[in-house]
Formats: structure tokens, sequence, C-alpha cells
């Protein structure tokens, strides 16, 4: 039975990342000048659609956590508005968070939201998809030793460094690069850039 899960749980991410990838190439055939650097708008955007979606297709389809003890329709909605409620409430909190950890509050509103909903996607979308909007099963999960089964170990991981890739990614930005110093990292960034290519 473990086995059956984690061959399970090692295919949705595989999915996932390679969901993650081909929205970096896909759009190019489609959409004229697409660059994930370029339109990164755009790209923004389609990746969040395209993780979000496989993310729910995954989770009605593999089913990792247990089915609720009520299933009638009205249930099915009211969790589904919860959840819809939870989303755009997370998506609102990271926008705030950014903008509390520097991003401009006026200029960069849609880049800024739109890294917020990226990051709601990796985060919350999972987190409903597999515990619902159940806060107390969030809290179990998320305490220490509180994951029951291999799905909710790999959703505190996968939510765990989500958060601190963000954080990681964004660190090196406010930097003025204007000493000779910090001149280095973007040494660093071109030359990791030129070997990732091979």
């Amino acid at each position: 039975m473990r086995d059956a899960e984690v061959r399970r749980l090692w295919a949705a991410n595989l999915l996932c990342a390679a969901s993650v990838v081909l929205t970096a190439v896909v759009p190019a055939f489609f959409l004229d000048g697409f660059t994930v650097l370029g339109t990164h708008l755009t790209w923004l955007c389609v990746c969040s659609v395209c993780v979000g979606t496989l993310n729910v297709i995954l989770c009605l389809v593999l089913k990792p956590s247990l089915s609720p003890k009520r299933s009638s329709l009205g249930n099915k909605i009211s969790r589904f508005l919860k959840c819809c409620i939870y989303f755009f409430m997370s998506c609102i909190l990271f926008h705030a968070i950014i903008v509390l950890y520097g991003a401009p509050l006026i200029e960069s509103v849609t880049e800024t939201f739109l890294f917020a909903v990226l990051l709601s996607t990796f985060t919350t979308l999972q987190c409903l998809c597999m515990l619902g909007p159940n806060i107390q099963a969030w809290i179990r999960v998320f305490s220490k030793n509180g994951a029951t089964s291999i799905w909710e170990n790999s959703l505190q991981i996968t939510t765990t460094c989500s958060i601190l890739g963000a954080w990681f990614g964004a660190f090196p930005i406010p930097l003025d690069w204007d000493r000779p110093w910090q001149h280095v990292l973007v040494n660093i960034h071109s030359l990791y850039n030129v070997i990732r290519h091979f």
C-alpha cells in the first residue's frame, strides 16, 4: 500500500513540475514574442492557471485525502465556496506580505498580485485540495510532527519550500548594485544560466 502511495505521489509531483516547465515552453507556440522574462505577466497567469487546474484534477483523480462524511450537494457547494474565499484571502494576505517585504505598493500592483496568486497556487490551493477548508486539519498538518500520511508530509514540504523559495528568490533584489562585490552575484547568476543550458 505504501509503495503505491509513493508512486502516486511521485507521479503527481512530476506532473506538477512538468506543467511548470511546459508553461515556459508551450505558450511560445501560440503567442507571438512570448518569453518568460519578456512577457512575465502572461507567464504568471498561464503558470497559475495550469498548475491550479492540474492540482484540482490530480486531487479529483488520485483522491489523496479521505472524502468528507457528508456528501450532499449543498455541502459540496458550501465547501467549494469556502475554498474560493480562502484562496482569495490567501492571495490578499500574500500580496500584503510581499508589499510589507518591500515590493512597490502602487507602481507594480499587477506584478505583485500575480506573484501572490502564483504563490497561493503553490501553497494554499494544494492545502485546499487535500485538506479542504478545515482550519483544524491545517493546524494539525503544519504543527510539529502533525502529518499522518505521505501526502500530508509532501504538503508540508511543498508549502514550506514554496514560501522559502519565494523569499530567497527575492532576497538579492534590494541590493544597490553599485558596489564591486555586488556585481559578483550577477556574474554567478550568468554563469549558472550558461551551465544550465548545457
